[in-house]
């Protein structure tokens, strides 16, 4: 059998047909040096420290939290710009170098399990939640007074409808003179999880105009019943126009057809990378341009650094932002009060501070042309100028409800921000997608060469105490185990003389 090169243990023989067997004349046996190990998938290169210091009056609640968890600082500043953002969308809408947008942002954190994601984000999110209580028993309370209105109205009407018809004149009058049928009171909620396209769209009909869709388990929207593939394409589109501004429109046999005018959409998505890998290596995410929405970032792990004798607890700059967020989500929005539709103000920007956008998006414009920096993320760059001056409008609006304008001390800070989700957009979209089981069969050749020391490895060994989680009725596991980190399919595996 003719040898195969490559495979250790084996020379590397030329074999060509024809030709004697034997060592031939001016020609020379060449012996196989096995190479080393080598990755199943490639590695992505470390990313940029997260700006904090340009997060402005965001920078303490952030430092105070990371302080206290020791978190990639990343996680808590991506909850605290989605929680800022959601708080603000309604007032206004910001200038851009394209025109008005909303001040709604898009945040993708991506960190694996472990990393106190949910802890990052709670403290950011206390304040939420202590009015999205306080507004509930509200309209529980409404409610109540609503159903006894509005079972007298319809009481009447049935009278006026139900009387006879040489008085159509009259009943018609009267109807009139009793009004439209009550409106129930709104939903108190502020934030979803994992909504489908029409539940997104009933609560805008009948709750707040301004909502978030927050979970520290992304995954689960990203892969439910909204994200299938009936309803992807729709559900992505619906998140496109209402990141544009646009109005929302649904049309349904048996409910008709409705558009919503004025609404407003805030998302922060925490995600493990291997549901990241995927989302992003979705070719629809890409095209459609929902990708490109969302700031993203995977910052590096700080797991097995986050030692109790370093913890920086800071209840004061916690309590300062809570503070701060109950009272702008307190304010009443601007909205009309039959549609609730939003009638937000045009933040503007200073002369200096759109000079400053300006300079910055003819940069990234220049990084994009052929062979450029970014000219493999045009997609996710073309947006950055406007992502940079919406990140400016919620630092201002956050800092003052009532701005007149974006000053150039807020752009630029927007502006580093905005440099930052580009690299790691940049260095992220290098990422191919990883099947679960490549996946795993790479944290098992990583665990081979550097957390067994023995010369030798047992198929129990790797089941009991290697990264996999597994037991060994798990055939799928097995097979891609064994396949994929170049290891045996025998009871006994030796690391060194596997072929990798």
């Amino acid at each position: 059998m003719n040898a195969q090169p490559g495979m250790p243990g084996f020379p590397l023989k030329v074999a060509v047909h024809g030709m004697p067997k034997g060592p031939q004349p001016h020609m020379k046996e060449t012996a196989f040096t096995p190479e080393g190990p080598q990755p199943l998938v490639r590695e992505i290169a470390p990313g940029a420290a997260y700006p904090v210091a340009s997060l402005g009056p965001l920078r303490d609640a952030v430092r105070a939290v990371q302080g206290a968890t020791q978190a990639p600082v990343a996680i808590p500043a991506q909850s605290a710009l989605a929680v800022a953002s959601l708080a603000v969308q309604g007032f206004a809408d910001v200038e851009t170098l394209g025109g008005t947008r909303p001040l709604s942002l898009y945040a993708l954190t991506i960190a694996r399990s472990g990393e106190r994601k949910s802890a990052c984000d709670k403290p950011l999110m206390a304040g939420l939640r202590a009015h999205e209580i306080e507004a509930g028993q509200g309209q529980r309370e409404a409610l109540g007074s609503w159903e006894n209105a509005h079972a007298l109205w319809k009481k009447d009407r049935e009278r006026i409808v139900g009387g006879k018809v040489d008085k159509r004149e009259k009943a018609a009058a009267d109807l009139e003179a009793l009004g439209p049928e009550p409106a129930a009171p709104p939903s108190a909620d502020r934030t979803v999880t994992e909504p489908t396209f029409e539940g997104l769209t009933k609560l805008f009909a009948h709750g707040n105009p301004s909502l978030g869709l927050f979970s520290d388990e992304g995954g689960q929207f990203l892969g439910g019943h909204a994200m299938n593939s009936e309803n992807r394409q729709k559900t992505l589109a619906a998140f496109n126009d209402l990141w544009q501004g646009n109005p929302i429109r649904r049309t349904r046999a048996g409910d008709g057809h409705a558009t919503l005018y004025g609404r407003r959409l805030a998302v922060h998505l925490m995600v493990q990378p291997t549901v990241a890998r995927g989302f992003m290596a979705d070719p629809l995410a890409a095209d459609t341009g929902f990708l490109p929405r969302f700031l993203m970032c995977e910052p590096p792990s700080t797991i097995g650094t986050r030692m109790q004798a370093n913890t920086r607890p800071d209840a004061a700059a916690l309590a300062a932002f809570g503070g701060r967020l109950r009272a702008i989500l307190d304010a009443a929005m601007p909205m009309d009060p039959d549609t609730r539709e939003l009638r937000p103000r045009t933040l503007q920007l200073a002369p200096d501070a759109r000079a400053l956008l300006v300079a910055f998006s003819d940069a990234i414009e220049a990084a994009q042309a052929p062979g450029g920096d970014l000219a493999h993320i045009t997609g996710t760059a073309s947006k950055a100028a406007e992502q940079a001056a919406r990140i400016a409008g919620v630092l201002t609006l956050w800092r003052d409800l009532a701005a007149p304008e974006v000053q150039p001390g807020d752009m630029v800070d927007a502006i580093k921000l905005a440099q930052f989700y580009l690299s790691e957009a940049s260095r992220l979209a290098s990422a191919a997608l990883v099947s679960a089981e490549i996946d795993r069969a790479e944290a098992l050749r990583r665990w081979l060469l550097q957390g067994w020391q023995e010369p030798e490895v047992l198929v129990r060994d790797v089941v009991r105490l290697g990264p996999a989680h597994s037991d060994t009725s798990d055939q799928v596991f097995r097979r891609h185990m064994i396949s994929h980190s170049g290891v045996s399919d025998h009871p006994e595996m030796t690391p060194s003389g596997a072929v990798w």
